[in-house]
């Protein structure tokens, strides 16, 4: 029974492999694994949740066949991401790449959580106490509270 269920898992991960058009393939087994490791990484831009891999989309097929034809030329991972970054912009990165504006990006809104923390702070330490009551004040209390219980 365990090896059924084995049999079926490594057939149904064969057809998910497979789901891709053969005739889009590298011929080097090598080169379709670097090839398909980048499309994890790269954004569908019109699924915009998907990696290239995952989705049916025509743009990303088109995106593919690039990657391919870059991988299939010698570049480097590194060089193929530039190269769409140039094209699509930063976007198209499923992890963005480490740079000032994405850590202000990633840190605003903790920064924003902070600042309103301490401004709040600050507020409710500079509530001051309300004022006593002058003596007149005091002495005109009574008075009306007197009147008011006769």
């Amino acid at each position: 029974m365990r090896l059924k269920a084995l049999l079926a898992g490594l057939a149904g991960v064969l057809c998910l492999a497979a789901a891709s058009d053969p005739a889009e393939r590298l011929p080097d087994p090598a080169q379709e694994a670097r090839a398909r490791e980048i499309f994890r990484d790269v954004r569908c831009l019109v699924c915009q949740n998907e990696s290239i891999d995952d989705s049916e989309a025509e743009l990303a097929r088109d995106l593919r066949v690039i990657v391919r034809e870059q991988v299939s030329a010698g570049r480097s991972e590194a060089e193929i991401k530039r190269f769409l970054t140039d094209r699509y912009g930063e976007f198209v990165l499923l992890t963005p790449s480490w740079s000032p504006g994405n850590l202000l990006l990633w840190a605003g809104p903790f920064l924003v959580v902070v600042a309103g923390a301490a401004l709040l702070l600050a507020r409710l330490r500079k509530t001051a106490p309300e004022p006593e009551l002058s003596p007149s004040e005091s002495e005109r209390l009574q008075q009306v509270s007197r009147d008011d219980g006769a």
